[in-house]
């Protein structure tokens, strides 16, 4: 099989999140167990840092693992979901995983997983484990998919938790109040290790707080002497948040004899997307007009990202925005700008929510645009109809950027 024939047969064979939603969750880790047993348990072999939380632990992620990277480690990193390759969920010093190995991985145990019936999630942690070990990685730095008490990635003993923050989104799967949500993502806390906590409010914190003291965690508050935290070179203001939780992060790992300097967690800030591929994240396309893509997609997300857009200098703001149907969208859509012109769409998944009703709903919210057969073509309308004092904002969901970028 070639890589090309190995990724429709992941696509078509194992329920995909990514693509049709609540359908491919798994709650629970018997799969990612059998999974891990077949291949003979890479994650043991692993120094990890394991990240959670409602919104930034990709860009943290990311933060962590490039100033790992310019302290000399050999650094895995393995976040979700992709953009444009699905190798980007994997990579090694920034590299994605070759195709050669995605190809090695599923023929040599694909017969006897179809006996586990994993999703594509479970597949590809197991995957990034076994290439992980392969590797011989120094450290690897693996971020939640969803959740994390359940999460398939929380079968490993980390050296550090990070829980980012707390806030409303896949409250169908993860609880309806902000405690049930903290208790699910706190889930990652591990026996006498030692977690990073981001900014959160006091009612999460107390749920953090106590599931670290029933573990005997040590807490780290991110605001901690958080004006030593390195500037980044990553634009968007909700980066400011992130960069504090990854350098707190940072210095729990020298506290463990992990040897990484002040310079190297500097450099690895200012140069984060070109040693990880980061992007999606307040991404400037084009600077005439302004255009701007980011994967902001629930309440708390879209909140910092307006307030980002009213800072901006523009006459005229068009909106691309496709969302996806499992997402309470009328909550994103009454935070929107109502003067703005907006080109409702339907990124190229089941998931996504039809343009039309998300127009309909936009509608509702006095929101006004016309709707788009494609993300391409809203794209496309939306350029033809700005001006180079304008601003094209394109979002709404991961999957309408990647479509965009």
């Amino acid at each position: 099989m070639t890589y090309g024939e190995i990724l429709d047969y992941l696509y078509a064979q194992l329920p995909m999140f990514h693509r049709i939603g609540p359908a491919a969750y798994k709650p629970d880790l018997s799969n990612t167990i059998a999974l891990c047993n077949l291949i003979g348990n890479p994650q043991n072999k692993l120094k990890c840092v394991h990240i959670a939380g409602t919104n930034g632990k990709g860009s943290t992620s990311h933060l962590i693992a490039s100033a790992l990277q310019e302290a000399g480690y050999k650094t895995g990193l393995c976040t979700s979901p992709h953009l444009k390759d699905f190798r980007e969920r994997i990579r090694v010093n920034g590299a994605m995983i070759p195709e050669a190995d995605v190809v090695d991985f599923v023929k040599q145990y694909k017969d006897q997983w179809e006996t586990i019936q994993p999703s594509f999630f479970e597949m590809t942690i197991a995957l990034s484990f076994w290439f992980f070990e392969k590797e011989k990685v120094d450290i690897a730095v693996i971020e939640t998919g969803l959740g994390g008490r359940l999460d398939s990635t929380n079968i490993i003993l980390p050296e550090v938790s990070v829980i980012t923050n707390i806030g409303f989104d896949h409250m169908n799967l993860l609880g309806e109040t902000i405690e049930k949500i903290a208790a699910e993502k706190a889930g990652i806390i591990k026996e006498k290790t030692p977690v990073v906590l981001g900014e959160m409010k006091p009612n999460a914190r107390s749920v953090m707080e106590k599931f670290a003291a029933e573990k005997n965690a040590e807490i780290t508050d991110a605001s901690l002497n958080s004006g030593d935290a390195p500037e980044t070179s990553l634009k968007g203001y909700y980066q400011e948040e992130n960069r504090r939780t990854a350098f707190q992060t940072l210095k729990v790992l020298q506290n463990l004899d992990w040897k990484i300097s002040n310079e190297n967690i500097a450099n690895g800030f200012m140069h984060v997307s070109e040693n990880t591929g980061l992007m999606g994240r307040w991404q400037v396309l084009s600077e005439s007009p302004l255009t701007v893509a980011d994967v902001a997609h629930n309440e708390d997300g879209v909140r910092v990202l307006m307030n980002q857009v009213t800072d901006c200098k523009y006459k005229q703001l068009h909106f691309v925005i496709g969302m996806v149907a499992d997402k309470d969208v009328t909550k994103v859509l009454s935070m929107l700008p109502k003067d703005a012109h907006y080109y409702f769409c339907k990124a190229n998944i089941p998931r996504g929510l039809d343009a039309k009703e998300l127009a309909a709903f936009a509608h509702e919210m006095g929101l006004k645009g016309n709707t788009y057969s494609s993300v391409a073509h809203a794209f496309t309308a939306a350029k033809n109809n700005a001006d180079k004092d304008d601003m094209i904002l394109i979002g709404g969901s991961v999957f309408t950027v990647a479509e965009a970028i």
